[in-house]
């Protein structure tokens, strides 16, 4: 995890901005990663998920151009990515580009008043780590896009909710990652302090107190640095096994499915694969309820259990872990943590543990002599807060 704080980003971006295109730019913008407290895939299945916007952001120096000509540059790439507008389209431009082109290809769709860009990005959302840097990215580049076209979208939660629509449209058809819509919604949405508990049914949003501070707990993040990739196709085989179990069952999407009648309804499946994967989504929505009455209630000897619970479905009925994942919760849980799970679309990435404020270092120091142990790739672990969403820095 970067140390660098939010102003030295904004003062290092915006002086790369200037070696990179010869002028200071209009402004600098951020958006944060996300952590998933829980509900995990289940956005993409019409269900209940609980992010908190994380510390971590990406930051874009952006300047707006007299022509329909994007570049966009990186602190952590080489060379600048150049495309037209009207050259936008599924694959083209490639590679982290896609991120950023297709939100503006989103915004023209939408048929809003949008040009080209000059944008130069850095970020301090540790990437592949399943935080959610690639929408931290589309959200960064759509809330300059707002400021610096008129569009007036970040003032009200309604077009912050439009924005996050159209950053979710980018990264399905312009970057060809069939994800849900919780990482683009918390990035756009969550204020600090706070977790949201987003129906993706609904699209409506509240949210909910998160202040582990005030109990003497932190939530601690363990980036395992095992390799994280959603576009590999193992992401798009599940979520196209819900969509199939849905036409199955006669649902719109499996959140219709009565926890109660669940037993009923996996008789109805045609594989045990299947019907784990929706015993999966379907307990892990009633999870997501219970995690909000118990935050409510301020019993996190509660949630934890609940972390606990969705980390052994997400193993064993889901099969979206792997092993440096699983040595991360088992190790956290076994050093006292109130509970652990894997949090993100999976196949690598992080988990999070809530434990007591004292127990940061040693949670730590004890999951990183268990990788040593495995023989896997050093850990990085660090304890967040709940903060605030996408906005303009300067």
């Amino acid at each position: 995890m970067s140390e660098r704080d939010g102003v030295e980003v904004v003062d290092s971006v915006t002086a790369a901005f200037g070696r990179t295109y010869g002028a200071a730019p209009t402004g600098v913008w951020s958006a944060p990663g996300r952590v998933n407290l829980i509900g995990e895939h289940t956005d993409y299945n019409g269900g209940l998920c609980l992010p908190i916007a994380l510390p971590h952001r990406t930051y874009a120096a952006v300047s707006r151009r007299d022509d329909d000509v994007l570049r966009i540059a990186s602190v952590q790439q080489d060379g600048i990515v150049e495309v037209a507008l009207g050259d936008v389209s599924p694959g083209q431009p490639g590679g982290w580009g896609a991120y950023v082109a297709g939100v503006l290809w989103a915004l023209r769709r939408d048929g809003l008043d949008v040009g080209g860009l000059d944008v130069l990005v850095d970020s301090t959302v540790p990437l592949g780590s399943g935080l959610s840097s690639s929408a931290a990215l589309e959200c960064a580049v759509a809330a300059a896009a707002s400021d610096l076209f008129g569009l007036d979208l970040l003032g009200s939660r309604s077009g912050r909710a439009r924005l996050a629509a159209r950053c979710v449209e980018a990264e399905n058809v312009i970057a060809g990652a069939p994800t849900g819509g919780m990482d683009q919604s918390a990035s756009l949405l969550c204020d600090e302090r706070a977790a949201l508990l987003l129906d993706c049914r609904s699209g409506e949003t509240r949210q909910v107190p998160f202040d582990l501070d005030a109990a003497g707990h932190v939530l601690l993040v363990t980036d395992t640095k095992a390799e994280h990739a959603l576009v590999d196709g193992q992401y798009a085989a599940r979520r196209d096994a819900c969509e199939q179990a849905a036409r199955d069952l006669g649902v719109e999407t499996l959140r219709e499915v009565d926890p109660a009648a669940l037993g009923a309804a996996l008789q109805r499946l045609g594989s045990d694969e299947v019907r784990r994967r929706v015993r999966h989504v379907v307990t892990e929505i009633e999870r997501v309820g219970q995690a909000v009455a118990a935050l409510e209630a301020g019993d996190l000897d509660e949630v934890g259990r609940l972390f606990d619970a969705s980390h052994a479905s997400l193993r064993d009925d889901y099969e979206v872990s792997c092993d440096e994942l699983d040595v991360a919760t088992e190790t956290a849980r076994s050093k006292g943590a109130l509970g652990a799970r894997m949090t993100g679309g999976g196949f690598g990435g992080s988990c999070i543990a809530i434990v007591a404020a004292e127990d940061v270092e040693p949670v730590s120091t004890a999951i990183a002599e268990a990788f040593a142990s495995h023989g896997f790739a050093a850990p990085v672990s660090f304890a967040v807060t709940a903060s605030g969403p996408a906005a303009r820095n300067r």
